[in-house]
């Protein structure tokens, strides 16, 4: 992936996407390419690209299972248009993502708390064809019910909300449970690794819920959220419009801001830390004690699940056997496991999904020009 990753841009420019362009006032990032219109934009030039090269795609078309006889695939089962379709195949390249929208799947794991759990992206990864390979002794890699989370605003829809429902305000805030009391150092990450470490932690809150309290002297310090903040004159009208307790709020604020050792001023920054409290606070405690006071709710957002199919350097699914499947490959979020199988890499998605797509994609018309009916 590392490899194939440093030849992906110029690709992508060949099919007709673009890339933010370096401006006066604005150091572009050494590691990362930014899209010109985003996702969409990214999409739709692809989209351009597979029709003028004679691409049929099939809109509304849910795969439901690629049969598989002793590794080879000679036909997809689908519904299109509300009737079962089959479809002859020389190859085939799964590339359909995880399980992370189907709540079944994430009940089985994490009981009834997958309920309450808000899905960031499409309410159609489902894991049909991840199933449907396990089911046929393709071997699985990364680890059953793990997810990648994220702190999400609780007032996100429960599908679909993507990044702009992610909160930022989390380092700088005091994060308490529904019963008002702190559970987790909210200085302690403060970089893009932030965002898993507390989607994972609100996941094992009571109701899975919690609340991110600030008040003015943070405002300018993190990226506005999609939703407005709950503001307050008062700690105890904060508690009383997030529902927590207003006494119990109050005790835990108290104990804080009596537990900073440094100034607590704006210009004190990432060196203010709050001791002798349990948990205690490393970095940018700042006391909470000028109004107004603002508060936002956090529900664990699921971002991909990474349980998916083993694969070779060819991009093939890997049999019980040992053997790889002869026509069926892999690419995305599928078989990530594969190179990640816990924690997160910002742009890994983008640049696994490319790098193994051209992989996966010159493998299958290889098979296909080999390919011959049984």
């Amino acid at each position: 992936m590392i490899e194939g990753s440093a030849h992906i841009v110029r690709w992508m420019e060949q099919c007709g996407i673009q890339f933010e362009k370096s401006r006066i006032g604005n150091r572009p990032s050494r590691k990362t390419a930014f899209l010109l219109g985003g996702g969409k934009a990214l999409l739709n030039a692809y989209y351009r690209k597979a029709e003028r090269i004679g691409v049929d795609i099939a809109y509304d078309t849910e795969v439901l299972s690629v049969p598989l006889d002793h590794g080879v695939a000679c036909e997809i089962h689908a519904i299109s248009n509300c009737a079962l379709t089959r479809v002859r195949t020389r190859a085939v390249v799964v590339s359909c993502g995880g399980s992370q929208a189907n709540t079944d799947w994430l009940q089985h794991y994490w009981g009834d708390a997958a309920n309450r759990f808000v899905i960031r992206g499409a309410r159609q990864a489902k894991g049909r064809v991840l199933a449907s390979l396990l089911d046929q002794n393709v071997v699985p890699i990364g680890e059953p019910g793990q997810c990648h989370m994220v702190a999400v605003d609780a007032r996100a829809p429960k599908f679909d909300g993507g990044i702009v429902t992610r909160l930022d305000c989390v380092p700088y805030s005091v994060v308490v449970d529904r019963n008002g009391q702190r559970f987790h150092d909210e200085g302690e990450e403060v970089g893009p690794r932030r965002f898993a470490v507390w989607g994972k932690l609100v996941a094992r809150c009571p109701d899975q819920i919690a609340y991110a309290i600030l008040d003015s002297k943070a405002e300018g310090l993190f990226r506005p959220s999609f939703y407005p903040p709950i503001r307050t004159q008062t700690i105890s009208e904060l508690a009383v419009e997030l529902k927590l307790n207003p006494a119990d709020l109050a005790t835990t604020i108290h104990a804080f801001n009596a537990a900073i050792t440094d100034a607590s001023d704006r210009k004190a920054g990432r060196l203010a830390r709050a001791e002798d409290i349990v948990p205690p606070k490393s970095k940018w405690a700042m006391s909470i004690d000028t109004p107004p006071f603002s508060g936002y709710p956090l529900r664990p957002g699921v971002t991909f699940s990474y349980l998916g199919v083993k694969v070779d350097d060819h991009a093939r699914v890997i049999m019980a056997s040992g053997r790889p499947a002869a026509n069926v490959f892999a690419a995305g979020q599928i078989m990530l496991a594969n190179i990640l199988a816990s924690g997160y890499l910002a742009g890994v998605g983008m640049t696994l999904g490319t790098v193994f797509g051209q992989i996966a994609g010159r493998c299958a018309v290889r098979a296909a020009r080999s390919w011959s009916p049984r």
